[in-house]
């Protein structure tokens, strides 16, 4: 992907059921992905912005992670959904260097309406679980190489993936 490089706008509530031991009823699900993220981030050296719709009052804006992640909690009455489509209209011609990581069909022709790659969840989740694995210690619970222990430790069943 010469000259092309690669940014992620990431649906994080349609993520989140991909990876195994988060929980879409757990709100601190969302901050592990987060520090997830950031860690993908620094390893990959790549820009993302991940969205979660529904934050409870006083959680919702954005939040600027390290220096290549930005968190955007969606107020209730909104969703991730429309703030991506705003994101990828905002980006203009731009969104064309962008990978748009969801499996809601919506954000997904919003991505190829805007010219911006897509990525299904479940295959960015395979992704990020690859270069977590591959992380040299960072501090956070899920690099280290050991995330199959953080998981079993943190109570995440075996899902044979």
């Amino acid at each position: 992907m010469k000259g092309r490089a690669a940014m992620y706008l990431i649906d994080g509530h349609n993520l989140i059921p991909n990876l195994p031991g988060l929980n879409l009823a757990v709100l601190e699900d969302e901050d592990i992905l987060i520090q997830w993220l950031q860690v993908f981030c620094r390893q990959t050296r790549k820009r993302a912005e991940v969205y979660f719709d529904g934050a409870p009052p006083g959680r919702a804006g954005v939040r600027r992670v390290g220096g290549s992640l930005t968190a955007h909690f969606v107020r209730q009455g909104s969703t991730a959904d429309d703030a991506i489509a705003r994101r990828l209209r905002q980006l203009g011609r731009d969104a064309r260097n962008w990978k748009v990581v969801s499996t809601d069909r919506r954000v997904q022709a919003e991505a190829a309406a805007a010219g911006a790659e897509r990525i299904r969840s479940d295959e960015f989740a395979r992704q990020l679980q690859r270069t977590l694995a591959e992380a040299p210690d960072s501090g956070t619970p899920a690099a280290g190489g050991d995330i199959e222990e953080w998981l079993r430790l943190f109570g995440a069943e075996d899902e044979n993936s």
